[in-house]
């Protein structure tokens, strides 16, 4: 009896498909795994942004009350005062925790309290701010730009 031997082994469409692979893997997901923060300070600037925009709209929206968000080095939260901000405390609501080595801060302050009016008007421990006025760092740095007529952006 003949016995043939087969070639075993890859063939080159199956060597060039793993190699496509192996690419990009390097240069999606290794970058991902080696660097110091594991939060994206793009998804941080727009959750913080949308956070100030609903702030901005209960103050507008209930002008007999003063409304405030606390930021500290590891988390940030909304407070609700009766009449000022130095009034009792009305409402409280849960703190959202900076995740990852993530930042928020106010020239170097990393922790700083934002008061709006009733006109909607932010002041950043007690200061207008005009421009970037708050960076985000994680992964990156990225700002957050207050106008002074109350415009919260990316800046």
């Amino acid at each position: 009896m003949l016995t043939t031997h087969r070639n075993t082994g890859f063939t080159l469409v199956e060597l060039v498909t793993t190699i496509i692979v192996i690419a990009i893997l390097s240069v999606v997901v290794v970058p991902r795994l080696f660097t110091s923060s594991s939060y994206s300070a793009f998804t941080l600037r727009e959750e913080f942004i949308a956070e100030l925009r609903k702030v901005q709209m209960m103050a507008l929206n209930n002008q007999d009350r003063c409304y405030q968000l606390k930021v500290t080095a590891t988390n940030y939260q909304v407070l609700g005062f009766e009449k000022t901000c130095t009034g009792s405390l009305v409402r409280t609501d849960t703190a959202q925790a900076l995740q990852g080595g993530a930042m928020l801060l106010y020239g170097v302050n990393d922790s700083f309290s934002i008061e709006f009016d009733a006109q909607g008007v932010p002041k950043v421990d007690g200061n207008l701010c005009n421009g970037q006025c708050i960076s985000v760092k994680a992964d990156e740095t990225q700002w957050v730009a207050i106008e002074s007529e109350g415009y919260i952006h990316a800046g």
